[in-house]
């Protein structure tokens, strides 16, 4: 949220909330601050490198070896043995046949892609959307996860966390009904706020407020129960010369330093008391951080907010490192940073200047119910309804994942080899060989199955 006055500079992509602005453009489009996002988005894109499918590739040069050598079983032993034994034709053809049927890779080629859809499935169930395998794969690997602040580790909407009076004859209660009543005809996000919590307390009611005027960039001027009411910051002090002391002063900053915002009340033109704003954090970030740091996993915060509020936040959550005010193009330099490091990046947002970080790091996750389309459209994994809580959970999962997937690749191997060899010792004929070969298939398919219902265990 800002207030903007004459001559100041806007961007493009900024909400107008409250206010008729007269607005001059001094750029083309190439050089907005939307443009440039879009530009570090496709950059980051570019340098991503792909994941190649080996199972593809292995089957693709698999087949027609295996068939060469069913053609090799089937006619070289008998030429050498005893051409014009049609015994001896009958014996190596029936065993070229029976190589054929065991060697086919059904179960060695379904391994992994059954694996990824079984975790992809899961992943669902947890209110998760995973855009392809490859990404839930790589979460096995993260080393570091990069959270933005707003609207990720925190709810997004400002709260009302303390109202205070600092004039004897008001109480908090009504210092808070008067502001409350004179912000119920406002259209600005921070009077909204107020009037939310206020009527969720349920304990007091509004009032009826009259002349009723919006201060742009200040705050709301009215009258509620006969007296004057100013509600803003500390410009609407100021423009109505309203005075306070420095007591004030001092217990004010230590909220500003910790990223509240400061809505003062005046009454009858004397300053009675403020109510302070935040932006709570997720009930689940706490927990969730330290889950992450017990699976090893080095939590980040990177955020445009001021030093201070990030510092205030990092400690509640215990994120021993922070980064503050960044704008997209430090976070995109700052994910690069940890990569130059060897170290798997994952990133999750919900703005639009955190898409550039999202496509750049080797995991992009977005915020699904509050994040923006672009950032949305530039992660790789979307948390449908904005619980991060189950972040620990998917990472399991992905290990556990890749797990599943091992033990299909080593048992489909395994099964492959030990029916080559019956097949070409002639202990196997084509029947038995098929039904060993299904039934690989189907050991995979229980196995990966088993996957769905796969809870991570917790001490």
């Amino acid at each position: 949220l800002r207030s903007v006055n004459v001559e100041d500079e806007v961007l493009s992509g900024f909400i107008n909330k409250n206010a008729l602005l007269t607005i001059e453009v001094t750029k083309d489009f190439g050089e907005s601050a939307v443009s440039k996002v879009l530009d570090l988005v496709e950059n980051a894109s570019s340098k991503k490198a792909k994941t190649e499918n080996f199972i593809s590739v292995f089957s693709k040069y698999y087949t027609p070896v295996v068939v060469g050598l069913a053609a090799i079983i089937a006619i070289i032993p008998p030429v050498l043995i005893d051409p014009s034994s049609k015994v001896e034709w009958y014996r190596w053809v029936l065993r070229g046949l029976t190589f054929l049927v065991v060697s086919c890779p059904c179960a060695l080629v379904i391994s992994v892609p059954l694996g990824l859809y079984a975790g992809i499935g899961k992943a669902s169930a947890l209110g998760v959307l995973v855009k392809g395998g490859n990404y839930l794969e790589l979460l096995k690997d993260i080393d570091t996860v990069v959270f933005d602040k707003t609207g990720t580790l925190t709810y997004g909407t400002p709260k009302v966390i303390a109202v205070k009076s600092i004039y004897p004859d008001y109480s908090k209660e009504d210092i808070y009904t008067l502001c409350a009543s004179a912000e119920q005809l406002s259209e600005h996000p921070l009077g909204k706020a107020i009037v939310s919590c206020f009527q969720e307390n349920g304990n007091l009611s509004l009032m009826e407020a009259e002349q009723f005027n919006m201060i742009p960039g200040q705050g709301v001027s009215c009258f509620v129960d006969g007296k004057q009411i100013l509600a803003g910051n500390i410009k609407l002090l100021e423009e109505y010369g309203i005075k306070w002391n420095d007591s004030v002063t001092q217990e004010t900053k230590q909220y500003l330093m910790k990223g509240c915002t400061i809505i003062y009340v005046v009454i009858q033109r004397i300053l009675a008391g403020y109510i302070i704003l935040s932006d709570t954090i997720r009930t689940e970030s706490k927990r969730m951080i330290d889950e992450l740091t017990k699976l090893k996993v080095q939590p980040v915060l990177l955020t445009g907010d001021h030093q201070d509020a990030a510092i205030h936040i990092a400690g509640q959550l215990h994120i021993k490192e922070v980064h503050a005010d960044c704008l997209p193009e430090h976070k995109l330099n700052w994910i690069e940073e940890y990569q130059n490091h060897k170290e798997a990046v994952c990133m999750i947002g919900d703005g639009v200047n955190d898409a550039p970080a999202l496509k750049k790091a080797n995991v992009g996750i977005a915020m699904g119910d509050i994040g923006s389309d672009i950032a949305v459209d530039a992660a790789d994994i979307v948390i449908v309804d904005d619980d991060i809580k189950e972040l620990p959970h998917l990472i399991s999962l992905s290990k556990r994942m890749m797990m599943t997937i091992k033990c299909n690749l080593i048992f489909s191997l395994g099964l492959n080899f030990l029916a080559i060899l019956l097949a070409i010792t002639g202990i196997l004929n084509p029947v038995v060989g098929a039904l060993v070969h299904n039934a690989g298939s189907v050991v995979v398919i229980i196995n990966s199955a088993f996957l769905l219902r796969w809870k991570q265990h917790k001490k």
